[in-house]
């Protein structure tokens, strides 16, 4: 399969945290999500694959081209929107088309307008005179406006609301209809990702628990409740992120097991919220 993003056995360490094995593979014309708690390696993962961070190991192809050695031909393919902006605060939205304009051969003044006009942002507004909300959409607005074949979010819905949300899921739903294109999307609101992901990787302590189809992880953890009278110390090794209360259980459980559960077990569709925070819970009680 044409992947146009792969990672494959990326270290890198820190004193207290490390990235330890990160692989995983983004096929072109796919949307994946990147998932996991706060602190579990996500951002970090990305501004490897920017190389704003030097791995200590592994390699990292975008285009199929290591990420390194030709990060100038990448970058210029790739549009990119952080959880902050990076640009002077004095600077109208019209300076910063300025200023970007030039270190993009694709880039569309048409296109970055339009964009502009679409998501209410006056041209000549500067940076420090707009909302978080309106921050991302302008990174938003930038990304799409250089004809790029990647996009790379990190928490693109931060501070929007949800219509504003929602008009992006359209946006890239445009985007990905081109299959030479892709996009890592990086965010907390995993509903959003429910509607417009096709493959989902879930991180957590600087590793990989999965990396795969979305429906397929669905359909591999399912939520089950029960009474206490079941919960014994055997079935609840099982149980991923289990809690326990005055009237019975809960937790998250591999579906292949469930042949082998009592009878009296409630079972109901997992969703990635669940399936991030039990995982969560399962690691740190572990």
């Amino acid at each position: 399969m044409n992947n146009i993003l792969e990672l494959n056995g990326v270290f890198k360490s820190y004193k207290t945290f490390a990235l330890e094995d990160i692989t995983f593979a983004l096929p072109r014309g796919f949307v994946m999500g990147f998932i996991g708690p706060n602190g579990a390696g996500k951002t970090t993962t990305i501004k490897l694959i920017l190389n704003m961070l030097q791995r200590n190991a592994g390699t990292i192809k975008v285009f199929g081209k290591d990420n390194i050695f030709y990060e100038q031909e990448i970058k210029e393919k790739i549009g990119v929107v952080m959880d902050n902006t990076f640009y002077v605060d004095e600077w109208s939205l019209k300076d910063i088309e300025r200023t970007l304009k030039p270190f993009y051969k694709r880039w569309d003044s048409g296109k970055y307008n339009s964009f502009l006009s679409d998501f209410r942002l006056d041209v000549n507004k500067k940076v420090k005179e707009i909302s978080r909300g309106m921050k991302m959409k302008l990174m938003i607005a930038i990304a799409l406006s250089h004809e790029a074949d990647l996009l790379i979010l990190d928490e693109p819905t931060s501070g929007l609301d949800a219509v504003a949300r929602n008009e992006l899921m359209e946006i890239l739903s445009e985007f990905i209809e081109d299959e030479n294109k892709g996009v890592l999307f990086s965010t907390h609101v995993t509903p959003d990702l429910e509607k417009i992901a096709d493959y989902i990787t879930v991180i957590n302590n600087g590793r990989i628990l999965y990396s795969g189809i979305k429906d397929d992880l669905l359909e591999k953890y399912v939520i089950i409740r029960g009474g206490l009278d079941v919960l014994d110390d055997e079935f609840k090794t099982k149980i991923i992120g289990c809690r326990e209360h005055n009237v019975g259980f809960d937790g998250l459980i591999d579906s292949s097991v469930l042949p082998l559960l009592p009878k009296n077990i409630i079972t109901e569709r997992s969703n990635l919220d669940e399936i991030i925070v039990r995982f969560n819970n399962w690691r740190e009680n572990k």
